[in-house]
């Protein structure tokens, strides 16, 4: 398959219209979003959904998203749209938030790994949005990287995994938040399933109270479904063994510092992700500032971005935990599963 480019400033018009027929054709687009970039196809048309798997190699129990232009296409995609989704569409719709319900008879298996509920979000990047309308149907789209690999937040990113196996790649530059969306499922108490930039501090103050599923930070019991993206297998992961370090922030640093000169004695060739705060710690070690400590988001949006690019450089990474709140939360709900749960 040759796959074809449109960037998304000089060629907006001809990039989504292309895309949008693509789309309706059965093909495979991928696109820019305010979270990362999407892979996709045709929501309702299972033959066309099967090809996201292909491109990915990714297991077919592993449900995805149907992305939609505007709040009124959520209605036919479920069974019936509770009170809370209206609301928490209203305050954060288009965004960074994947809301979970039942799923109506017109979604089809494929979508949803045979699961009687759906996932549905409303982006905010203009593109994707214009692409929907484009298409004139739901889009079903995963993050556009090979299956386990970290999530594309720039077109270069997609190319590398991407170029061959898709009919159009749209580049729409850095993707603003780095992390997929936060996914809560309404089914009972709302529970976030994949934290996001939308935060559960952020939905509370609109909703109420709101679970965090156990797999948020750890693994799928055995046997356990996974209800959303991202929750069932290793994610995210670069071609480096990844090492992730708790505790406070000079106990962090003296672990990593103790970790990284046993293991470059003994050959390897090691990296640091620091932040500005603990830079000063790992004098003389190879280290890069991935962002701030203080501004969790910083570290969310730099983080896909970084694993890519310094993934091939060595052979372990070593990156400090953060306090489970607010975006930290989604920052090590990626981090972990990038390690494997891999923890000192």
């Amino acid at each position: 398959m040759k796959t074809q480019y449109a960037n998304a400033v000089t060629q907006y018009e001809n990039g989504t219209s292309l895309g949008g027929r693509i789309i309706k054709e059965g093909g495979l687009v991928v696109f820019p979003t305010e979270t990362v970039y999407g892979l996709g196809a045709n929501g309702l048309n299972s033959e066309a959904v099967l090809k996201i798997f292909a491109a990915k190699g990714r297991p077919a129990d592993n449900p995805l998203i149907l992305h939609i232009a505007k709040k009124s296409e959520l209605k036919p995609l479920w069974s019936h749209v509770p009170d809370n989704a209206r609301i928490l569409a209203d305050t954060f719709w288009p965004g960074p938030l994947t809301m979970i319900f039942n799923r109506s008879s017109i979604v089809p298996d494929e979508v949803t790994a045979g699961l009687d509920t759906v996932a549905v979000r409303m982006p905010l990047n203009k593109t994707a949005r214009a692409l929907i309308n484009a298409a004139g149907v739901p889009i079903a789209a995963p993050s556009a990287n090979l299956s386990g690999k970290p999530s594309p937040t720039t077109a270069e990113h997609v190319r590398q995994d991407m170029d061959g196996r898709v009919d159009l790649i749209i580049d729409g530059g850095p993707c603003k938040y780095g992390l997929e969306s936060t996914v809560v499922s309404l089914i009972g108490r709302p529970t976030i399933l994949r934290p996001g930039a939308v935060t559960k501090e952020m939905l509370e103050a609109v909703i109420g109270p709101v679970d965090v599923a156990h797999a948020v930070l750890s693994p799928l019991r055995e046997g356990e479904t996974a209800a959303s993206p991202g929750m069932k297998y290793r994610h995210y992961a670069p071609d480096a063994e990844v090492v992730v370090a708790e505790g406070k922030e000079r106990d962090i640093a003296a672990k990593i510092c103790r970790e990284y000169d046993a293991r470059e004695a003994a050959g390897e060739d090691c990296i640091i992700f620091a932040t500005k705060q603990t830079q000063p710690f790992y004098r003389g070690r190879n280290c890069v500032i991935i962002g701030d400590r203080t501004e969790p988001a910083t570290l969310c949006a730099s983080l896909f971005y970084s694993l890519r690019e310094y993934g091939g450089r060595a052979d372990v990474i070593f990156a400090e935990a953060l306090p489970n709140d607010d975006m930290g939360l989604a920052y090590m709900n990626r981090l972990l599963r990038s390690a494997g749960f891999n923890i000192i």
